[in-house]
C-alpha cells in the first residue's frame, strides 16, 4: 500500500513520448500546443477605432466634416487640421488623426461637428501593433487553447494548429450484478452507472473515450476483454473487480496481458482498492466498483495522468483553501476525500459520505481533503479540489 503523495508521484514521474498532430482551428479547443507561435504582422495591422464616432485632426470642440470611413474601407484618406470624418469600430483612422470622439459627445449641424468636450491626443485609438508586432511570441509550446486564444490564432489567420495529441481511453466495467439502464433487471441485480460517470467527467476535461466495454466476473472474459481494450487504447479504465473477492479477477487478468504494476491500494478513503499498472506506453487505471470511490479516483489520479500525456504544463485539479462553515473531525482512519460544497467562498461536509453514495456527490462541487483524525474549527481553511 503506498500513501496519496506516493501514488501522486509515481504518476507524475512517468517517462512519457508526447504525440502531436494538426488540428483546425475550430477543433483545437481544449489542446495543448505542441510549438511556440509568433505573430507573422502587427496586430492590429493599422491604426484603427475603438468606436464609433469621429476621426479627428487637431484638438478642437468644432471641425467640418468631410466624409466617411466604414469598417473594411481600404481607401486612404488624409485629414486636415481642423477636419473630421464619420467612423466606426474597426475601422482603419485617416492619416493625421488625433483622435476619436465617441458619437455620444457629439452634435452635428449641417457639415459642422461640435463636441461637448475637449478631447485628449489618441484617445479611442488603437495602435499598431498595441497587441502584437511581427515576430513576436504570441503562445509557448504547453499552452492550453480556451476559447481568447482561438479567437487571437484566428485573428492571425491560422486555420491549422500542431497541438499535442489527447490520449485515446477506453472504459471497462466489470460486474455479474450490472444491468444497462433500459433493460430488465431480475432481483439482485442493479444498473450500471460508473461508465456513465467515467464517460462524462472524460467529457467534463475535454477528453472522449474509444471504446466503453461491460464484462462480467469471470476470469476468462475479464482477461480476454482486457486483451482487446488494450489493442486500441493509450489509456485503460477498469471499474469493479480490483478488490480481493472471488469474484475479482482484474489484477490476475491484467498481469497475463504483461501490465506492470506500479502500485496498487493507496492509504484514503474512499479509493483504497486502486491500481495502477504500465505495459510499455500504456497505461491501466482499475478503480474500485463503489461510484463516489470511483469518480474520486478518477479525479484524483486519473486526470492528471490524461493531462500529462496530451501535453499540459501543469496536470491535475488545483487545490484551494476555504474556510469551513462548521466544525469538523475526521474519524475514518485514513486520509480522506470528503464530498462538499463550496459556496459563497466557504465549504460545508455533506451528508452521505459513503463509498456507495453518489447523490451527495452530484448535490456538491469539491472534494475536501483532511488528514486522518485532522480536526477543523468552523471558520478553519480546507484544502479543497473543485470538481465542478
Amino acid at each position: 500500500m503506498v500513501t496519496i503523495e506516493e501514488a501522486l508521484h509515481i504518476i507524475e514521474d512517468q517517462k512519457i513520448t508526447l504525440k502531436s498532430e494538426t488540428k483546425l482551428l475550430e477543433e483545437s479547443l481544449g489542446y495543448a500546443l505542441a510549438t511556440n507561435t509568433v505573430s507573422p504582422f502587427d496586430v492590429p495591422e493599422f491604426d484603427n477605432s475603438a468606436m464609433d464616432g469621429y476621426a479627428l485632426c487637431g484638438l478642437y470642440q468644432e471641425y467640418q466634416l468631410v466624409g466617411e470611413v466604414a469598417a473594411g474601407d481600404s481607401k486612404e484618406v488624409s485629414l486636415q487640421d481642423g477636419e473630421a470624418v464619420r467612423i466606426f469600430t474597426g475601422a482603419k483612422v485617416p492619416n493625421n488623426t488625433s483622435a476619436v470622439m465617441m458619437q455620444e459627445k457629439t452634435s452635428v449641424k449641417e457639415n459642422n461637428l461640435y463636441l461637448d468636450e475637449m478631447p485628449k491626443a489618441g484617445q479611442n485609438v488603437r495602435k499598431k501593433g498595441g497587441q502584437l508586432t511581427e515576430g513576436q511570441e504570441a503562445f509557448i509550446e504547453g499552452h492550453i487553447l480556451n476559447p481568447p486564444s482561438l479567437a487571437l490564432m484566428g485573428s492571425l489567420g491560422l486555420e491549422q494548429l500542431e497541438v499535442f495529441s489527447k490520449p485515446k481511453v477506453n472504459i471497462i466495467t466489470t460486474g455479474n450484478e450490472l444491468v444497462k439502464p433500459g433493460q430488465p433487471k431480475t432481483e439482485g441485480q442493479i444498473y450500471e452507472s460508473n461508465s456513465y460517470a467515467i464517460s462524462g467527467a472524460l467529457q467534463q476535461f475535454g477528453f472522449n473515450y474509444h471504446q466503453k466495454t461491460q464484462i462480467q466476473d469471470d476470469f476468462k472474459a475479464t482477461k480476454a476483454g482486457i486483451k482487446t481494450a488494450l489493442e486500441s487504447c493509450d489509456v485503460l479504465i477498469i471499474s469493479g473487480g480490483i478488490s480481493v473477492g472471488d469474484y475479482d479477477f482484474v489484477k490476475q487478468s491484467l498481469e497475463e496481458n504483461g501490465v506492470n504494476e506500479l502500485f496498487y491500494k493507496v492509504f484514503q478513503k474512499p479509493g483504497k482498492p486502486l491500481y495502477f499498472g504500465r505495459k510499455e506506453n500504456q497505461f491501466v487505471f482499475a478503480l474500485p466498483g463503489n461510484p463516489a470511490s470511483s469518480l474520486t479516483c478518477f479525479y484524483v489520479y486519473v486526470l492528471p495522468l490524461l493531462q500529462k500525456l496530451s501535453g499540459y504544463p501543469r496536470a491535475g485539479l488545483t487545490t484551494y483553501q476555504f474556510p469551513i462553515k462548521h466544525a469538523y473531525e475526521n474519524r475514518f482512519g485514513r486520509p480522506s476525500f470528503l464530498k462538499a460544497a463550496v459556496s459563497d467562498g466557504k465549504v460545508e461536509i455533506l451528508d452521505g459520505q459513503g463509498s456507495s453514495m453518489i447523490q451527495s456527490m452530484a448535490m456538491g462541487n469539491a472534494l475536501a481533503f483532511v488528514e486522518d483524525g485532522e480536526k477543523f474549527n468552523k471558520g478553519d481553511l480546507m484544502k479543497c479540489k473543485l470538481i465542478s
